[in-house]
């Protein structure tokens, strides 16, 4: 429903601000204000204030600001309207009423959490039955003490068919149904939905429980159970847990997630409260934006086993359409056959926190999970690599965040490539298809490639067109020709002029000088070069991005690289597709080869015409 400014701005004006966040931080008064240390950072010094007569708190440590809606849904972590409803019925004020369909769902959500509270509490009493033995045992053997098991609300739910409904009797079979605790068979009694597993209650940011989840106690399947949706529960829109590690992150400054309800308690024996778990799913995009209320960059704590990685990669991409300055995930891969409550059972918080101390970033994360995914032996492989890697970048909404992942994975995509490559460093031996520096000749070109098709390609090389506007990049960014050498050197330019100033501008960069503007400025002073790069600048090279004046200068230098080494992947399919269309013939195989080399050209075609435009 819609809130009217009027009614939120008389809302606040009834509110003493100063006894809604008293029962939270020891207030101090200070003048006409209050004061205290910050309940959003750890501090000893006071620098949290509160100011009763503008009706919002500051803190000039970490910048916290807000009124009293503000202060309970960060401090206490409740949804908008909670905080309305609460903060309305202690200054007395009625709530504007919704429509009739809203408010029937709501009075029906109340009345179900009657039902709900009513059936945790049974639970909670079978469990100290002693039809209740077995699940205390396990939970002995799990070291779960009292005190966990009270902080949880964990429970029993006895292997009866007619167990919960009978002793929920006051409340309706309609209702029990309602709240999936009770299973509707046609033409037959309802019965309980749970029987024979320990139960753990699934509660709201208001600690209010809206469902379970049951552990089996012996063999069985599924090993749990959860409630399904229902008006109060949907699990991809809750976290368990949410209620008490709200709090506790805002203390710890991290929000930790881990896979299942076990790993959350086994946390909290260890002393780390600050923990949720999604129910039983994978994490959705609407439990992300739970997480982010809480955190800039929750910690994903996940099993070391293929289905741990497995999910932590699901979350990431997940993740990346939503991401911002001030929202990532990071990760932290548990040792292998261990679950958080391994962990704190060998080795303690200590262990956990020795995990804790260097999670991995999330581009870090997919970049491994994509570099060790396939095979990178084939230009196709290494292709594949790199369009994924593009892909999920591109998926970022925000642009200059979008950039810096793309430049982050293509720079390393390229130092994963060069690996490979022979070395192009002055004097350093043999340089067949690379090229070399030689001392008192300068640059040496790589031998031509061996077959008649190769030579050809070699012969036609970079267009005049594209030569001329990547020598006006390269003059712009001369920093690049030391960078991309590898590539330059084996991509013949068509364009003699543009040709002889790469030449040049390798020389200076191969012999150990240095690329910078001073340095290139002899070069380019030569007429035949000047000319080249006026024309270039007047019309043959503004079609691509890196040479247009409205480009921003740190993006027309990454549109430059891009450009090199798209080309550099051209070129070396074109050789590719050289020396199997010289096959085809005697090896029947070649066709495939040479179809995915083909596609694979027209591919990179038509990235290189993202980074170009018609004049």
């Amino acid at each position: 429903m819609t809130l009217s400014p009027a009614f939120l701005d008389e809302l606040r004006a009834r509110v003493t601000l100063s006894s809604v966040i008293a029962p939270h931080v020891k207030l101090t008064r200070a003048g006409r204000e209050w004061k205290a240390c910050c309940p959003f950072h750890n501090e000893k010094t006071p620098s949290f204030t509160v100011n009763d007569e503008k009706h919002f708190y500051h803190c000039f440590g970490c910048g916290a600001h807000g009124d009293a809606i503000r202060f309970l849904t960060d401090n206490r972590g409740l949804p908008f309207m909670d905080a309305v409803k609460e903060l309305a019925a202690s200054a007395g004020m009625e709530v504007p009423a919704a429509d009739p369909r809203s408010r029937e769902r709501a009075e029906r959500q109340a009345t179900l959490h009657d039902v709900m509270a009513a059936a945790q509490a049974w639970f909670a009493e079978q469990l100290d039955s002693i039809e209740g033995a077995e699940a205390r045992a396990y939970c002995q053997r799990r070291g779960i003490g009292g005190g966990a098991i009270k902080r949880f609300g964990i429970g029993f739910a006895p292997d009866r068919r007619q167990g919960l409904r009978k002793a929920l009797a006051a409340h309706t079979d309609a209702k029990l149904i309602e709240g999936g605790l009770l299973i509707q068979v046609e033409e037959k009694e309802p019965y309980d939905r749970f029987r024979g597993r320990l139960m753990i209650p699934i509660r709201d940011a208001r600690g209010r429980v809206i469902g379970f989840g049951g552990r089996i106690l012996g063999a069985g399947e599924p090993k749990y159970l959860n409630s399904p949706e229902t008006p109060l529960f949907d699990k991809g829109s809750s976290l368990y847990n949410l209620d008490r590690a709200s709090p506790a992150s805002r203390a710890a400054k991290r929000l930790i997630v881990v896979e299942g309800y076990m790993d959350v308690i086994g946390l909290d024996r260890g002393g780390i409260a600050e923990a949720v778990a999604p129910n039983g799913t994978a994490l959705t995009e609407r439990q992300l934006e739970l997480l982010w209320r809480l955190d800039p960059s929750p910690i994903l704590c996940l099993d070391g086993d293929a289905a741990g990685q497995k999910a932590g990669v699901r979350a990431a991409t997940r993740a990346l359409p939503l991401l911002g300055p001030e929202r990532t995930l990071s990760f932290v891969t548990l040792p292998q056959g261990q679950d958080p409550d391994d962990l704190v059972n060998s080795g303690g918080r200590d262990a956990v926190e020795a995990l804790l101390r260097s999670p991995e970033p999330l581009v870090d994360r997919l970049w491994r999970h994509e570099r060790d995914s396939t095979p990178l032996t084939t230009p196709e492989q290494r292709a594949g690599l790199k369009q994924r890697l593009l892909d999920h970048a591109a998926a970022i909404p925000d642009r200059s965040l979008s950039q810096l992942y793309r430049d982050e994975w293509m720079d390393r995509f390229h130092a994963l490539n060069r690996r490979d490559r022979p070395a192009f460093t002055p004097g350093g031996g043999s340089q067949q298809r690379r090229g070399t520096w030689v001392k008192g000749r300068g640059f040496v070109p790589p031998e031509p490639p061996a077959s008649a098709e190769a030579r050809a390609i070699g012969v036609s090389g970079v267009d005049p067109f594209t030569a001329r506007a990547l020598a006006a990049g390269l003059a712009r960014f001369p920093d690049l020709v030391v960078e991309e050498a590898g590539i330059l050197a084996v991509l013949p330019f068509a364009d003699p002029a543009a040709e002889r100033l790469k030449h040049r501008l390798l020389d200076q960069a191969l012999s150990g000088g240095h690329l910078d503007s001073a340095a290139v400025a002899p070069i380019l002073a030569d007429t035949e070069t000047d000319r080249l790069l006026q024309q270039a600048l007047g019309g043959f090279g503004k079609g691509f991005s890196f040479n247009r004046i409205d480009t921003e200068p740190n993006q027309a230098r990454a549109d430059l690289r891009a450009v090199i080494e798209l080309l550099g992947d051209r070129h070396e399919i074109a050789q590719g597709l050289a020396e199997v269309s010289a096959r085809l013939m005697d090896d029947p195989q070649a066709v495939a080869e040479q179809h995915r080399l083909l596609l694979a050209n027209q591919e990179t075609t038509k990235r290189l015409a993202d980074y170009s435009a018609s004049d």
